[in-house]
């Protein structure tokens, strides 16, 4: 199985490919565009979601939900944010279909079955969100409102990727408001170090928090929060994003309260989520030329039990074996999979797992019964060893504890590894196509500067680090003063 799989030095793109659908993840659906999320790889998406539902809910937000459908002029009432979905949008004007007298068992638009308005399949749901909000608050006692939901969303794509970039996509949004603007930016600020803590304890993905640029912003947005993280071919991945929305939605469709002194005032707002993109990060930052490689805390299955065996009896005497390890296991939260499909050899299920990215391997065989005695392999590192039964359990349970945090460090070295400070455009272009990875570069500040380089690089201003230091110095490619250093990168 993994041995099909191109290599990542031969062709990055062409490996990613490979491995969702190999790996048994997703594939491209009828619906150009769409995917297909199969069983396993939605598996690793609901324990993503479980988790962040926590976090949220811990946070103090509420799950609901909202129509897919928007009408359009619930969608311009915000005009920034409907210009910068416009082109992206997919629409419904009609209702119904009727058979088509032309063509005999076929179907057509029905042409008397137009909608009044036409409905705009949600890219994002602010507009539909905060026009019921209005019938919502009322007083201040009604703030803050801390809501999230779970959806899809659609965004005509015409170069789509599995994971990275399909037309339609699931993901969370949250959605608040505020009685003040402190409030909605501590709110905006929260969130995104949510999004960080996720990244950076269940996926072992480090990110860098950051703002981004003007051109950069969600449209709509007064401010967008990020993090960024680093894929192991140099490229930059935007893992999450918190906006910090000001009082524009408020303002549009009228949202206001009355406040503590009696006054009618617009409310504060946020908006925040990540998506099934969250997969492709996943798996570009750990997974090496053999498969996927999982961080325990996000793997569908934690440990694999492969019996080996000639005779029935041998079978069933490793199958009572294998019942009370799965027992022991379990009570320490530990998930586990029983491999005893017959229509498989040992080395198929092995190479299977391996694809899949099981962070642990064991195997029984009836030499280890006789010993007392188990085989272990680690996805991560490839290695085995053979350890006493009496100390499975233990050392399963530190193991996982040992493979996450191994994994977050392998990661964390590669991302600063690359993370390059310049000082010329000449460098820039020079680590850019040589190194990949980040650029740590005075910018001046403008627009102009930083689409000029966009053009002649394909490089953007991925953040500007929450915790950047103010220095003066001059900019990259203008010359022109700075205050200080931000972070470039080709990005998906």
């Amino acid at each position: 199985m993994s041995k099909n799989l191109t290599s990542r030095a031969e062709d990055y793109s062409k490996w990613y490919n490979e491995l969702v659908v190999k790996a048994d993840l997703a594939e491209n659906s009828a619906v150009r565009g769409c995917m297909v999320i199969k069983p396993y790889g939605y598996a690793i998406w609901e324990k993503m979601q479980a988790e962040l539902d926590r976090m949220f809910k811990e946070t103090g937000h509420q799950n609901a939900y909202f129509p897919i459908f928007i009408p359009r002029s619930l969608f311009e009432a915000e005009e920034k944010n409907a210009e910068g979905f416009a082109k992206e949008c997919a629409i419904v004007t009609h209702y119904r279909l009727q058979s088509d007298p032309d063509n005999p068992g076929k179907l057509r638009v029905d042409p008397e079955a137009k909608l009044e308005e036409e409905l705009i399949v949600r890219p994002t749901s602010e507009a539909i969100i905060w026009s019921t909000y209005k019938g919502w608050i009322q007083s201040y006692r009604d703030l803050p409102l801390l809501i999230n939901q779970w959806a899809n969303v659609v965004r005509w794509e015409m170069r789509t990727r599995l994971f990275l970039r399909t037309a339609e996509f699931l993901w969370q949004e949250g959605h608040t408001a505020h009685a003040t603007k402190k409030e909605a930016i501590q709110e905006a600020e929260l969130m995104n170090n949510v999004y960080a803590t996720f990244a950076e304890n269940f996926m072992a993905i480090p990110v860098v928090k950051g703002v981004k640029t003007e051109s950069e912003r969600f449209a709509g947005a007064v401010d967008t929060y990020c993090i960024e993280a680093l894929m192991q071919d140099g490229k930059a991945l935007q893992a999450g994003t918190s906006h910090f929305l000001g009082q524009n939605f408020a303002k549009a469709f009228d949202v206001k309260f009355t406040s503590k002194e009696g006054k009618q005032e617009y409310v504060w707002a946020t908006s925040w989520g990540v998506s099934t993109r969250l997969m492709g990060a996943l798996i570009m930052t750990h997974s090496d030329d053999k498969g996927l490689v999982l961080p325990p805390n996000l793997a569908p299955n934690q440990v694999v039990i492969v019996p080996i065996y000639k005779t029935e009896e041998q079978f069933e005497e490793i199958s009572k074996l294998a019942k009370l390890m799965i027992s022991d296991l379990r009570a320490r939260h530990i998930s586990v999979k029983y491999d005893d499909r017959t229509t498989l050899r040992p080395g198929a299920k092995f190479a299977q797992h391996e694809l899949q990215g099981v962070p642990v391997r064991i195997a029984i065989g009836p030499k280890d019964l006789e010993n007392g005695t188990v085989e272990l392999a680690r996805r991560d590192t490839l290695t085995k060893e053979v350890i006493a039964l009496d100390n499975l359990t233990s050392t399963v349970e530190a193991l996982m504890t040992e493979i996450q945090t191994s994994l977050y460090k392998k990661a964390l070295d590669f991302r600063d590894s690359h993370i390059t400070l310049v000082d010329t455009f000449e460098d820039f272009e020079k680590i850019l196509e040589s190194k990949g990875g980040f650029i740590s570069a005075h910018w001046d500040g403008t627009e102009e500067t930083e689409t000029k380089i966009k053009e002649l690089t394909k490089a953007t201003i991925r953040c500007i680090p929450m915790d950047q230091v103010h220095e003066n110095g001059t900019c990259v490619y203008t010359g022109k003063p700075s205050k200080g250093r931000v972070l470039f990168a080709k990005a998906y």
